[in-house]
C-alpha cells in the first residue's frame, strides 16, 4: 500500500503545469544562484532578526549547504514581528538596526534576502533593504498594503490567509500586478483547522500555480496556535513530511525557518526546524525533485 501512494503522489506531480518562466520571476532576484539546476528555491532563516551574530551565522551554514546541492536560496528574517499573542512577545531589535543586518548578509554572502512588513509606511523603508517583501497571511486581504508593496517594484511575497481558499488568492495576486508589478508570488502557510491547528491541503498547489508562482511554508503550515499560554506550538517533527509532499506535488520553492537553538528562539521556536537538521532534509528533497524531474 506505502508503494502505492508514493506511486499515485509521483504521477501527480508529473501531471502537474509547469508554472512558466515570466511567472517564475527568479531572474529578477538579484544575487539569486543556480537557476539552471532545476531544483525547488528555498527562502530559509530564522523567524525574526534576533541580532548580527545569529543572523550570520545561520546564513552561512544555509549558504553552505545551498551550494553544495546547487539550490537557489533567499535569506529570510523578519525585521519585526507585529502580529503577537501576547502584549510581552518578542517584536524585533529595532527597524533600522535589523534591516541593516539583513543588508549585510547580502553584501557579506552575496545572496538575495526577504523581509516581512506590516504598514503602508514598511514598504518603502524595508526596500531599500532587501530584495523580496512579503505580506504576512493576516494582511493579504489589505488592499493598501498590497499596493504599496507593488509600487516598489520588488518581489511581492503573499503569504495565503490560513482563512483563505487557494482560489482566494487569485484576487490578491491581481492586486499586485493591477498596481503595475508583475512580480508577485504565492506562500502556503497552512489553513486553520478548528481552533488551534493547521492543515495542508495540497490540492491548492496545482491551483494557486495558476495564478503565480506557489511556495509552501512547511514550518508555519504546522504551526499549533491560539494556545491558552499565550505561545504558539508546533510540530517539527512533521516537516519532513510535509516538505518531501510540496517537492512531490511540484511546488516551485519551500519556506524554512530554521535556528541553530530553537528553544532559545525569541520567535517560533517551537515550529522551526533545527540548523543541525537542515542539511540531510535538503539532500533528501533535492534527490525526490531529481526525481520528480526525470518523470
Amino acid at each position: 500500500m506505502g508503494f502505492i501512494l508514493i506511486s499515485l503522489t509521483l504521477k501527480f506531480a508529473y501531471i502537474c503545469p509547469q508554472t512558466s518562466d515570466e511567472t517564475m520571476q527568479l531572474q529578477n532576484i538579484p544575487k539569486l544562484k543556480h537557476l539552471d539546476s532545476k531544483q525547488f528555491f528555498l527562502i530559509a532563516g530564522p523567524c525574526a532578526i534576533e541580532g548580527e551574530t545569529m543572523a550570520l551565522k545561520i546564513a552561512e551554514q544555509v549558504c553552505e549547504l545551498t551550494d553544495k546541492l546547487r539550490i537557489p536560496y533567499i535569506f529570510k528574517g523578519s525585521f519585526k514581528k507585529a502580529n503577537r499573542s501576547r502584549i510581552d512577545s518578542f517584536t524585533g531589535i529595532g527597524d533600522e538596526k535589523a534591516l541593516k543586518i539583513l543588508r549585510k548578509v547580502s553584501e557579506t554572502f552575496e545572496v538575495p534576502t526577504l523581509t516581512d512588513i506590516h504598514q503602508i509606511k514598511d514598504a518603502s523603508m524595508a526596500a531599500s533593504y532587501v530584495d523580496v517583501l512579503q505580506i504576512p497571511a493576516f494582511l493579504v486581504r489589505q488592499t493598501d498594503l498590497l499596493v504599496a508593496a507593488a509600487k516598489t517594484s520588488k518581489v511581492i511575497n503573499l503569504k495565503k490567509g490560513q482563512f483563505m481558499s487557494p482560489e482566494a488568492m487569485q484576487h490578491a495576486v491581481r492586486k499586485v500586478k493591477d498596481s503595475g508589478n508583475e512580480k508577485v508570488w504565492i506562500t502556503d502557510r497552512g489553513t486553520m483547522f478548528g481552533y488551534q491547528d493547521m492543515i495542508v491541503d495540497f490540492r491548492g498547489i496545482p491551483t494557486m500555480r495558476q495564478y503565480a508562482t506557489t511556495v509552501l511554508d512547511v514550518t508555519h503550515s504546522l504551526q499549533q496556535p491560539n494556545q491558552n499560554t499565550g505561545v504558539t506550538g508546533g510540530r517539527p517533527d512533521m516537516i519532513e513530511t510535509i516538505a518531501r509532499a510540496g517537492v512531490a506535488n511540484n511546488v516551485d520553492g519551500l519556506f524554512i525557518e530554521t535556528h541553530y537553538d530553537p528553544s532559545k528562539a525569541k520567535s517560533d521556536g517551537a515550529n522551526m526546524l533545527h540548523l543541525d537538521q537542515l542539511g540531510p532534509l535538503l539532500k533528501n528533497l533535492v534527490a525526490i525533485k531529481e526525481t520528480i524531474n526525470s518523470l
